[in-house]
């Protein structure tokens, strides 16, 4: 499983011209599914998120500056994309390889199930729609982005 996060000042997915999820400050999450990843990686993943630290510490002088704090320690929003193309190998050639991917009905479900264990473990969370033309826009903070793994 693989994530693509970004510490964002805000962030919105719509799907045909209406808006399907939306956060203010904090992280948005794309979620690439592989064939191994089951519902204790998914959880290890929102876990991982939720904790990194990629938020400045303002309020301890010796840290000021510092990437010390996560989304959950500045009250951020989370926002959940599904993005299978995070999956893709591009080692080789012109094109992507997207061999790697999960199958879509399993990878719907198993987002579901990582959604799900979100909501549980933060407050804000908000997500895109699994499978359709979505239009993200978001205002990248910093930039700030990093590229997770879990196995």
């Amino acid at each position: 499983m693989r994530a693509l996060i970004q510490r964002v000042k805000h962030a919105s997915v719509s799907v045909d011209g209406h808006d399907v999820g939306a956060i203010e400050h904090g992280v948005l999450a794309y979620i690439g599914l592989g064939h191994d990843d089951n519902l204790q990686s998914a959880q290890r993943m929102v876990d991982k998120i939720l904790t990194y630290r990629i938020f400045e510490n303002d309020d301890d002088p010796a840290k000021y500056g510092k990437l010390d704090k996560n989304v959950q320690q500045v009250d951020g929003g989370l926002l959940l994309v599904s993005q299978f193309t995070l999956m893709a190998k591009t080692d080789k050639g012109r094109r992507p390889d997207f061999g790697g991917a999960m199958a879509p009905d399993a990878a719907q479900d198993l987002f579901a199930q990582l959604i799900a264990y979100a909501k549980t473990q933060h407050v804000d969370v908000a997500t895109g729609q699994f499978g359709a033309d979505m239009q993200v826009l978001s205002v990248n903070d910093g930039p700030l982005n990093f590229l997770l793994e879990v196995p």
